[in-house]
């Protein structure tokens, strides 16, 4: 089974942290084995360099806040391909890492670039306040969008994407632990496929090309 990794700065993961992002992991992974294939009839099955979750019964939408003050859904990016990451702006480095490579990502595309939409959705709202999510998103990529919003409406979000995350003391202060992966959605609004945090940018980039070859079903 592949490893589903969490976020923690600056110290490796509690086994009992471990454990319950690996069952997490088997959820995602039973997702693909319950879910049914929605590629149309007479086209070839996609072979995607991440985790195929075509049909899971999860992950399904969000409803949050962008860093500009307006609400968003996932048909607000309808036509688009949409890569979705969870993390936090004092993460100081796997998220910083994902984002790179997303830019990364985003370059690869070249002419294609527009097409994708990135997403943070931020798991440490008491902290990330619509200003510092907007420079930070932009430290990366300007197209980049981050989303915010309530304690209660993050953890929906989470709950509905099977994200992990917890606030952990360090001192006079906290840090995050959160699941590390990244989830495509093809122009359709369907979840596709989870990336994981290990994979490269040529890897991400494969993906996000499958799906935007596609036609519409």
């Amino acid at each position: 089974m592949p490893r589903f990794p969490v976020s923690r700065a600056g110290a490796p993961a509690d086994p009992r942290r471990r454990a319950a992002t690996l069952w997490l992991g088997g959820l995602a992974l039973g997702g693909l084995l319950a879910g049914c294939d929605q590629t149309p009839l007479g086209a070839p099955t996609p072979v995607f360099k991440g985790i195929d979750i075509s049909g899971a019964a999860y992950g399904r939408q969000f409803a949050l806040t962008d860093f500009n003050g307006q609400s968003r859904t996932l048909a607000d990016y309808r036509g688009q391909v949409v890569m979705l990451y969870f993390g936090f702006v004092q993460c100081p480095d796997v998220c910083p890492t994902a984002l790179t490579r997303a830019a990364a990502v985003k370059q690869q595309l070249g002419a294609d670039a527009a097409q994708l939409q990135v997403i943070f959705v931020t798991v440490d709202p008491e902290r990330d306040t619509p200003e510092l999510l907007r420079d930070y998103m932009a430290a990366f990529d300007p197209s980049f969008m981050a989303l915010t919003g309530s304690p209660a409406q993050i953890k929906a979000v989470a709950d509905e994407f099977r994200v992990y995350y917890k606030k952990v003391p360090t001192g006079n202060t906290y840090t995050m632990d959160h699941t590390a992966l990244s989830y495509l959605f093809d122009r359709e609004g369907r979840i596709r496929v989870v990336l994981r945090h290990e994979q490269t940018a040529d890897d991400y980039t494969a993906d996000i090309r499958q799906l935007l070859a596609e036609k519409p079903a």
